[in-house]
């Protein structure tokens, strides 16, 4: 029992850690380009998330299979609470050290690797290698760059249909008051300078308390009578959300499948505590990742954000449903990057730097996991 509650407090844990590291991914591209503020896309990305973790309960079985580690390990193997425990464990620091730099990283990555550090400690040359490549490390490696040469295409095409509707990208700037304060020039008889308060105007983009949240580019023109720019914002909330509900159903199933190999408050309880958990982190702790996936990865306009989780989102669910560990991670910055690759204002350094943490998040979580697994092995006399 003991063994089961660590587990279950490990396990939400990485919920926990991973909603602070994943949960605005998917709204990201709505405060990158200015169509809203951070608390207002935190919130939407939350309820929608949450939507798909509930989603889960019918229809993500199979990724709570392919993440016991069955067909991986041994299946006497995954009912170790030591395995599932380092596990667990080593996951969430991987996670937790990134989230805290502010680097965007896989969560499924650092559990696979987990998985394999724990699993090869454990049971070395008995590992099931050629299920680590076929089922794991080829749809990981090969998600993001799908996904840019996807949204790279795809945004091609919508700005031909744009072009062919007639519309146009035309920048705005907003005058707003504000007051100023000034100095006196009177200041004799040694008396201190005052300060009057008088009115003046700023050239700002929307008034100077939204400056942020406000694009300066909007869209010209109608379909159908709508606005193009108000159309264009309403479905992208609509695709980032769709991307919020992909991440929630597609990660939660990853995470559940720890604590359920435990025999811990069966499956739909589960899901619930860990789609708890991963709402509590990313309204506590996404700020630094939020800033890095909206900011540091590209400029963007409003139709090339809404591309972009366009496109994340329909990769995502489809491997969900063909239950497919790809990592959410990775296909909404590889959308990113195909955007920033055909805008030409992609920030490479920032590129490269995330580029270089997917590379060692599973190392990292490997190791850290096979030094958990042997610490309790010894501690457990076994």
């Amino acid at each position: 029992m003991e063994w089961a509650v660590c587990i279950l407090l490990a396990t939400l844990f990485v919920a926990y850690v991973n909603g602070a590291n994943d949960n605005f991914k998917g709204v990201a591209t709505l405060l990158g380009s200015g169509t809203t503020d951070y608390r207002k896309a935190l919130c939407w990305a939350t309820i929608t998330t949450l939507a798909g973790s509930g989603a889960a309960f019918f229809c993500a079985t199979n990724l709570v299979k392919t993440f016991s580690g069955k067909g991986l390990v041994p299946d006497t193997l995954t009912a170790s609470p030591e395995f599932l425990l380092a596990v667990a464990v080593g996951t969430s620091a991987t996670v937790l050290l990134a989230t805290l730099t502010g680097i965007p990283i896989s969560t499924t990555h650092s559990l696979l690797g987990s998985l394999v550090g724990a699993g090869v400690m454990a049971v070395g040359k008995n590992m099931g290698f050629a299920t680590l490549g076929k089922s794991f490390i080829v749809p990981l490696v090969m998600s993001p760059f799908i996904a840019i040469v996807l949204t790279a295409i795809v945004y091609v095409i919508f700005r031909g249909v744009r072009n062919v509707f007639g519309i146009e990208r035309t920048m705005c700037v907003c005058i707003a008051g504000r007051i100023v304060p000034v100095p006196r020039l009177d200041c004799s008889n040694g008396e201190a300078i005052a300060m009057d308060r008088l009115q003046a105007l700023g050239i700002v983009t929307g008034t100077e308390k939204s400056c942020q949240a406000v694009a300066m580019e909007r869209y010209g023109g109608h379909i159908m009578g709508i606005q193009a720019h108000q159309l264009l914002d309403f479905l992208h909330f609509l695709s980032a959300g769709a991307l919020s509900f992909a991440r929630g159903l597609n990660d939660t199933p990853k995470i559940v499948a720890l604590s359920v190999t435990a025999g811990m408050l069966g499956l739909r309880m589960n899901i619930g505590l860990v789609a708890l958990a991963m709402a509590i982190g990313g309204l506590l702790s996404a700020r630094k990742v939020a800033t890095t996936m909206s900011y540091r990865i590209t400029a963007m306009n409003h139709g090339q954000g809404f591309t972009a989780n366009l496109m994340t989102a329909l990769l995502v669910v489809f491997a969900s449903r063909m239950g497919v560990p790809v990592s959410t991670t990775h296909v909404s910055c590889g959308s990113l990057f195909g955007i920033g690759l055909v805008n030409g204002k992609a920030h490479w350094k920032s590129i490269g730097g995330i580029f270089s943490a997917w590379i060692m998040t599973l190392p990292i979580s490997a190791v850290l996991s096979a030094l958990i697994y042997s610490a309790l092995r010894a501690a457990g006399g076994r």
